[in-house]
């Protein structure tokens, strides 16, 4: 199925660039393969949104600094321009200057006379100046942000006891505080709840807009066709449009047709009914992600970024996450947690393992390896989810971690390695399905719970209460009997490895110095910590040995688990907890949690961790080049074929993408 591939591309900074190759496309018919190739199109042309969300200044930002790297004369081996190219590279990767993990923004390591000499060397024509502006002025707007660290200095700000909005550099606010926006989004909820009659759950209000002071007022501008955002939306618009010529099947064209709507309405309600025609649609091989829709780059948890996916299923693999979703109710059944917030009926949990056919947006370069939609609690409820998990990313991240050390510097001891090794990457996999297939779709709000209750914290409690139902359910004798396991000694594995990146290895990702900010981080974190606390609080009040603890030896430290059985315990009643914090909006509760074990980083452990992890000269981030899709004509000019072509670099991609997708 997969070929001899070269899946590593090149390294700079702390990113790896990766490739991943579609499996199967060739055996896909010429309509399926142009429906893709549509899909495809409908992508990449949002690429532009994703970039001015992350922040007002990085498209003008971008484009300047492309128009001097492909105008440049000079050295190009010289220190300044290989600076140059590497901080390009990462604006690129970032979709902007902030960090795409971390948030924190990146200054380069070339000087302001550099760049500003290189400026005036470039033709102002292919620099983006205003209508009316000089070159002094554009660059008199744009340095301080490049260059000075105290000037919007975060995209996203978590910190605690601040104004979350004015403190963030994301581009969902202007003129506003948080104060204003929460009472603003409250009015209109209460005003909603007036004229419903309760049947229906309330649409996620402010996904799709841009909140703005107008004269002493606050207001919204919509992301539609006709508003901000409008020759991009309807360029996407056109693309899905033509998808939809190639379309499988009348279930597919109905999901397009209220994408369009909602593009061009912007109406809410619309894209309500776009997520539930989307979750019922089930038939076909090939599917898509296009919209706002995630909300962890917005501090308040409700403005979507953009995003597109393209894919297709992976029957073989999918066998295995539909025994998950066949068994969703015994799993919601035997949930740890109260029965108060358990799910009495499960509805529409369906799950596919699918390969990606191309990135963007959010969803690239950097993307998720699994992903469960609709976000809405109520529709979720009423008409079910939809969980992928990605198999040729997957696979592409495993090939490339292939003997690169990183388990012999960090795993404890052989026989821990030889478990890693031989139950790793299938135990992974499964939590994945796990997380994204039952995970996020269990459980349930009590009546009257606001789906916003948990505000800045929502999305880190969300992910939490995911990863534990995965962690609880892995080590069930259940996934043994199904055939999903082949032995009880599997879990071990990813109960190994998720609580040593939680506790020690992911803090390979955060800057000397820095909080955990990223809302999957400290959830991870969250989870490590509290079982190790109370592991260590319960095993000394009684005398033995702790299920886990990280200890020292050699001079290094490493996590020892004493006690596997006994961590399902842990990860249980931790679930248990979250699962009863959202299902009843308990908003201290989460910000206890959250702030105790999800933030702070042990600066001597840290220090250690950068150090052990820098002697192996991996890059903590990955991400990945898409595959070029071409056009095959005969000689009448005649559509013949979809090629798929792996060999267009880094830099030529996203140059390309700025001049075809803008």
């Amino acid at each position: 199925m997969y070929q001899s591939f070269q899946y590593t591309d090149e390294k700079f900074a702390d990113l790896q660039l990766l490739r991943y190759q579609l499996p199967g496309f060739n055996r896909l018919s010429l309509s399926q393969k142009l429906y893709i190739y549509c899909l495809s199109k409908a992508a990449l042309m949002g690429r532009d949104i994703t970039f001015d969300q992350q922040g007002k200044y990085n498209l003008r930002i971008r484009r300047m600094l492309e128009a001097v790297y492909t105008a440049f004369t000079g050295d190009r081996e010289g220190e300044p321009f290989r600076a140059l190219t590497v901080y390009l590279k990462r604006v690129w990767f970032s979709s902007g200057i902030y960090h795409h993990y971390g948030c924190e923004k990146f200054l380069p390591d070339f000087s302001q006379a550099f760049l500003r000499e290189q400026i005036l060397k470039t033709d102002p024509e292919l620099l983006p100046l205003r209508s009316g502006e000089t070159v002094e002025e554009m660059m008199d707007e744009l340095f301080p942000v490049i260059f000075d660290p105290n000037v919007l200095p975060k995209r996203v700000n978590q910190a605690a006891g601040v104004d979350l909005v004015k403190t963030s550099a994301c581009n969902f606010y202007e003129g506003v505080t948080q104060e204003e926006v929460e009472a603003f989004y409250q009015d209109k909820k209460a005003e909603a709840a007036k004229e419903t009659d309760g049947t229906e759950g309330q649409p996620s209000w402010g996904l799709n807009s841009r909140v703005v002071k107008r004269n002493g007022k606050v207001m919204e501008e919509p992301w539609t066709t006709t508003g901000r955002y409008g020759n991009i939306l309807s360029k996407i618009v056109y693309w899905l449009e033509k998808a939809r010529r190639y379309a499988e099947n009348d279930g597919q064209r109905r999901v397009i047709d209220l994408l369009v709507d909602y593009y061009r309405t912007g109406d809410l309600r619309t894209f309500d009914q776009f997520s539930i025609a989307w979750v019922q649609q089930q038939e076909g091989l090939i599917d898509f992600i296009n919209g706002f829709i995630e909300v962890y780059g917005d501090p308040l948890g409700m403005k979507g970024t953009w995003e597109g996916l393209v894919e297709y299923k992976d029957l073989e693999a999918t066998r295995r996450t539909r025994t998950i979703s066949d068994h969703a109710q015994w799993f919601e059944d035997h949930s740890p947690v109260d029965p108060r917030f358990k799910k009495k009926t499960v509805k529409g949990v369906t799950a596919h393992v699918i390969c990606a056919a191309m990135l963007g947006g959010d969803e690239y370069p950097s993307t998720a390896i699994g992903i469960n939609l609709p976000n809405a609690d109520w529709i979720r409820s009423q008409y079910g989810s939809k969980s992928v998990t990605i198999s040729n990313i997957t696979y592409a991240y495993n090939q490339a971690a292939r003997g690169n050390g990183f388990r012999d510097e960090f795993v404890i001891d052989r026989p821990t390695r030889e478990l890693i090794d031989r139950y790793g990457d299938s135990t992974d996999d499964l939590h994945t399905d796990l997380h994204e297939c039952l995970g996020h779709g269990s459980g349930q709000l009590l009546p009257g719970t606001d789906p916003d209750a948990l505000k800045a914290y929502g999305n880190t409690i969300e992910e939490a209460r995911a990863d534990l139902f995965g962690l609880y359910y892995v080590a069930d004798p259940k996934l043994v009997e199904l055939g999903l396991l082949p032995d009880g000694e599997a879990y071990k594995s990813q109960y190994y490895t998720y609580l040593m990146n939680g506790a020690l290895t992911q803090c390979v990702r955060i800057q000397p110095g820095h909080d955990i900010e990223e809302a999957h981080m400290r959830n991870r974190a969250i989870i490590a910590n509290w079982v190790l606390a109370q592991a260590a609080e319960e095993a000394k009040a009684a005398g033995q040995v702790p299920a886990a603890q990280i200890i020292e030896k050699d001079h290094k430290h490493y996590l020892q688990v004493n006690n596997y059985a006994e961590l399902r315990g842990y990860f249980g009643r931790l679930l248990a907890e979250i699962q009863r914090i959202k299902s009843e909006g308990d908003y201290a509760a989460a910000r206890n949690l959250v702030e105790r074990y999800g933030v702070k980083v042990d600066p001597k452990l840290h220090e250690e961790m950068l150090a052990r992890y820098k002697a192996l000269n991996i890059a903590p981030y990955k991400g990945f080049i898409n595959p070029k899709l071409n056009l095959v004509r005969d000689a009448n000019g005649n559509i013949t074929d979809v090629a798929v072509d792996y060999t267009e670099g880094y830099a030529e991609q996203m140059l390309r993408y700025s001049r075809e997708y803008c």
